[in-house]
């Protein structure tokens, strides 16, 4: 059972919003309206973003400073805040103050997580009672990763993603390489050559090896920096794409590993080193 936030600290506290990768993506079919049928791996990164929120009198959704090139009422952050608002008819308001440490644009899901750290944490100071299956019905609707993030454990997921089951694969140290792109994620999926057809497999499978990544081929093909950035981490352990990118990793059994890696590719890359986890460091903070 969730503790129930609703005294005035909480709303001066910092909420995570963390990471997530796709530890494989297989493309099953699809579907009569176009969208892919998929089976992937969901985990969870200790690499955040942190999200303050600050009570407003006048009922209004606000973020305390918008991010450069996206218009405030596209943030989703002020999406579910006002998703809320008008499935339950509260009348209260916030103002929303973002740190952003994750990469836009790199398959780690960062404006999805937001969102269901704001749909999650407001829930509980507004005294909304949702549930959290609701929370993620309402998440589906903002993205097909926010489910997830409300979710909050590693999860084996089928259908467009969001069927979900949790899973526990091995939390490891990991080294992630931003490539200097944005990967278009619909125009991976309208590829060609995209395979489409992959034989489904079990968690079982997945746990004794069967990690592929259906759409690395057409990825590397249209973006040349991601080939190059998995190339050059597969140097240190097997190189991996999250999504359809653009963000590479590979997973380290131990932290000095990860380390001579992460320093190697400093000087040339944008790059990360952290640690997968089945919980979401949310969940772990909303349970108290």
């Amino acid at each position: 059972m969730m503790q129930q936030y609703s005294n005035k600290s909480a709303w001066a506290e910092r909420w995570p919003a963390p990471a997530k990768l796709n530890l494989m993506l297989r493309i099953v079919g699809q579907r009569p309206d176009g969208y892919h049928l998929l089976q992937t791996v969901f985990q969870f990164i200790d690499l955040c973003d942190w999200i303050t929120f600050h009570p407003v009198s006048d009922g209004r959704v606000s973020l305390q400073q918008a991010i450069p090139g996206v218009p405030e009422a596209d943030d989703l952050t002020i999406r579910a805040a006002q998703l809320l608002k008008a499935v339950t008819g509260c009348q209260q308001g916030v103002c929303i103050e973002v740190e952003k440490n994750l990469p836009m644009g790199g398959g780690l899901g960062g404006g999805s997580s937001d969102a269901a750290t704001t749909l999650l944490v407001l829930n509980q100071l507004w005294d909304l009672q949702l549930s959290v299956e609701k929370l993620m019905e309402l998440g589906l609707t903002l993205g097909a990763d926010v489910p997830v993030f409300v979710y909050g454990y590693a999860a084996w997921a089928e259908g467009v993603g969001e069927q979900l089951e949790k899973i526990f694969p091995k939390e490891q140290w990991l080294v992630i390489i931003k490539p200097g792109c944005h990967v278009n994620t619909k125009e991976i999926f309208s590829a060609k050559h995209l395979t489409r057809d992959s034989k489904s497999i079990k968690i079982a499978d997945f746990i004794a090896g069967q990690q592929q990544n259906d759409c690395v081929e057409v990825v590397c093909q249209s973006y040349p920096l991601v080939k190059e950035a998995l190339v050059d981490l597969s140097v240190f352990a097997e190189a991996k794409l999250t999504g359809t990118g653009a963000c590479v990793f590979a997973q380290f059994d131990s932290e000095l590993e990860a380390l001579k890696a992460f320093k190697s590719l400093q000087s040339k890359w944008q790059v990360f080193l952290s640690k997968g986890v089945n919980q979401s460091p949310l969940i772990a903070k909303l349970k108290g």
